[in-house]
This record gives structure tokens, C-alpha cells and sequence, in this order.
């Protein structure tokens, strides 16, 4: 059984905010669908027969150095690691409806740390809570 940290959680989701703000789209994807493969549990490889993109494709799609993703690939990353096409469209850099709100950081949530039970979603909200009124006390 992993040990979940949720100080640890909540410390990188409060720094990551402003880190984003500063990220290039294809920084914001690559880091996103590492971090969406490192949740779902699956290797580069395991990634490549799952979808038919090349695994050195995916790498340079992580690290950033493919500048137009093809939204066909997109697709399929969605699929196999379970999120958002619109959120990978729009970390992408691509016009996506306004429509997605919260949905899109649920999608973000889940490809950072994976499915959540219903008593780890209560402790991080419990937990969130009480950070938001920490700095509402500042």
C-alpha cells in the first residue's frame, strides 16, 4: 500500500499554480501526459502498443519538442490514459469551448495523482480547506 502525503500534495499544487502561469503550452502538455502515465502506471513502450504512437514520439511529445501534436494522437493519449480530449487540446495550444471550467482541473487532479477513493477525496477537500483559510488569515 503507497503512502499518500497530502501536505506534500497540497505544498506542489499550491506552487504549481504559479508555476504554470510561467510554462510554454507544449511544457504544460509534455509534463501533463508524463505525469498521466506515471498515474495510470503504463511504460512509454506499454504506451505504444496501447495506441500505435511510436514510444520516441511520446518522448519528445513529454519533453516538449514536438510543437503541433496531431489532435488523431491527442485522441489517443486521452483514451488510454483516461482523460480529457478538450483538456489535452486545449494544453496544446488548440481553440477548445469555453465550456470545460472545472471539469478541466478535475482532468489536471486526476493526471497529476491518478482515481482517488471517496475518504481521499473528503481529505484532500478537508485538507484544501484548511490551506485556503491559512492564507485568507495572512
Amino acid at each position: 500500500m503507497i503512502e499518500f502525503n497530502y501536505y506534500r500534495l497540497l505544498d506542489k499544487l499550491s506552487n504549481a499554480c504559479h508555476f504554470e502561469q510561467m510554462m510554454e503550452p507544449m511544457q504544460k502538455l509534455g509534463s501533463f501526459l508524463a505525469s498521466a502515465r506515471n498515474a495510470v502506471g503504463k511504460t512509454l513502450r506499454a504506451v505504444e502498443g496501447d495506441t500505435g504512437i511510436s514510444n520516441a514520439y511520446l518522448s519528445q511529445l513529454e519533453n516538449g519538442k514536438i510543437k503541433t501534436p496531431s489532435p488523431q494522437n491527442l485522441h489517443k493519449l486521452a483514451n488510454a490514459y483516461g482523460v480529457s480530449y478538450e483538456l489535452l487540446m486545449e494544453l496544446a495550444g488548440f481553440p477548445v469551448p469555453n465550456a470545460l471550467g472545472s471539469q478541466s482541473s478535475t482532468n489536471r487532479m486526476v493526471g497529476r495523482i491518478g482515481p482517488v477513493t471517496e475518504v481521499e477525496e473528503d481529505a484532500l477537500v478537508e485538507y484544501l480547506q484548511f490551506i485556503r483559510s491559512r492564507k485568507k488569515g495572512r
